[in-house]
């Protein structure tokens, strides 16, 4: 229970640096940036380290993992390309 009550609070205080740094730069998404800013603002020296080299790993096995289609999927606009080739698959066994 006090694991579970410290990492809501940590992840309580993340978000709401990244929230502030995103409305700083006027954006209404929060990316990758922000976060990453944020948990270096938050986490203490050797600690944020860790968490940034763990964060970049899973955005970055994200961003390269292949969609059912067999697309890979690239960094930025990853989730879009993915879902048009899914409708374009669908479209073409329709006609």
């Amino acid at each position: 229970m006090v694991m579970n009550s410290f990492i809501g609070d940590i992840f309580e205080k993340v978000v709401g640096e990244a929230g502030k740094l995103s409305r700083y730069a006027k954006k209404a998404t929060l990316s990758s940036r922000e976060v990453q800013t944020a948990v270096r603002l938050v986490l203490p020296g050797e600690l944020a380290k860790h968490a940034v080299s763990e964060g970049t790993k899973a955005v970055t096995k994200f961003t390269q993992a292949s969609c059912e289609c067999g697309v890979s999927v690239g960094a930025g606009a990853g989730a879009r390309a993915c879902a048009r080739a899914d409708d374009e698959a669908r479209q073409s066994t329709r006609r």
